[in-house]
């Protein structure tokens, strides 16, 4: 379990628009129809990642938290499932059932929107404004595991309360640490 940190995308980076397949529904969405009123958080996610595995309890809470508040949340798995089977849309859509996700579980298969979005990790978060212009990318919080810490999902939350106020987050945001995206050879 190698531990992999995001990339810092410049904050203000305008997200890249995309159309996937929603494992759960089956339907096709884009990202203006995902987007929230106030913001996006777009996650980067898989099935069998360790990182991922001991936050969602707390990710499903917080997303289901603030979805009131008009902030749309998104998960995207775009890992090789030839190699990963584990993380095949059958799968995703048994985790996503089973976990109780508010949220769509898109499948990226050609990896296409991983890359424009310079996902490294799972998790790797992504917050946009109701202008889809980024506000926060980093760390959901600093449980690892083996570190003993709770998960919480307090910077994520600290940054969506920030823009729930009509206020900026902190521009001080710490990377994301995870699994490796599993790229196609």
């Amino acid at each position: 379990m190698a531990a992999t940190p995001s990339i810092m995308t410049p904050l203000g980076t305008a997200a890249t628009h995309f159309k996937l397949q929603d494992t759960i529904s089956g339907k096709s969405f884009s990202l203006e129809e995902l987007k929230g009123r106030v913001a996006t958080v777009l996650m980067f996610i898989c099935n069998h990642c360790p990182y991922v595995k001991l936050i969602n309890p707390e990710l499903v809470r917080i997303a289901r938290d603030f979805a009131p508040q008009g902030i749309a949340f998104v998960a995207i798995s775009s890992n090789d499932v030839e190699q990963y089977p584990d993380d095949s849309p059958e799968k995703m859509k048994e985790t996503a059932k089973n976990l109780g996700y508010p949220f769509p579980y898109l499948f990226d298969e050609t990896q296409e929107v991983a890359k424009a979005y310079d996902a490294a990790c799972t998790p790797d978060f992504f917050v946009f404004d109701s202008d889809l212009k980024l506000q926060y990318r980093g760390q959901f919080d600093d449980a690892r595991p083996g570190n003993s810490v709770v998960p919480t999902g307090r910077d994520l939350a600290a940054a969506l309360q920030a823009l729930a106020k009509g206020q900026l987050p902190s521009p001080e945001q710490r990377p994301s640490i995870g699994c490796n995206i599993k790229w196609k050879k």
